[in-house]
């Protein structure tokens, strides 16, 4: 069984910075891609990331570009997400998401990822 465990979140102003990670585990785990979401109260979960585990492909939402930066330690089988010049919009949950195998479908779409993590909370002050 495959867990994906987060951690990083917490309290920051505007303009600040954080760093999320995401431990993979289990004697199953493997990944093609895996990505990051946040879902904000009251709005639907969001990409906000993603990357090839073996050729570090990378791609984001519009909202995180060159803000945002996403990377991967294959050694450790976990996922980074650094965020820099945090905005209040950036508040949300954010959850860390993996897709074992080549999909036909988009991996901008939360369900084209098989595991995910519990979420960890951003909150970014005005």
């Amino acid at each position: 069984q495959v867990q994906l465990v987060e951690s990083g979140g917490g309290l920051v102003q505007a303009g600040g910075s954080l760093r999320l990670s995401c431990a993979a585990s289990g004697r199953t785990f493997s990944s093609y891609v895996m990505g990051w979401f946040r879902q904000a109260p009251g709005k639907e979960r969001e990409f906000v990331a993603r990357i090839s585990w073996i050729g570090g492909t990378t791609g984001y939402a519009d909202s995180v570009k060159g803000r945002f930066t996403i990377s991967r330690d294959n050694a450790k089988n976990t996922l980074y997400l650094q965020m820099n010049s945090l905005k209040p919009e950036d508040t949300a949950v954010y959850y860390c998401a993996n897709s074992p195998r080549r999909s036909v479908n988009s991996y901008y779409t939360p369900s084209t990822y098989t595991n995910w993590g519990q979420g960890t909370q951003v909150t970014v002050s005005s």
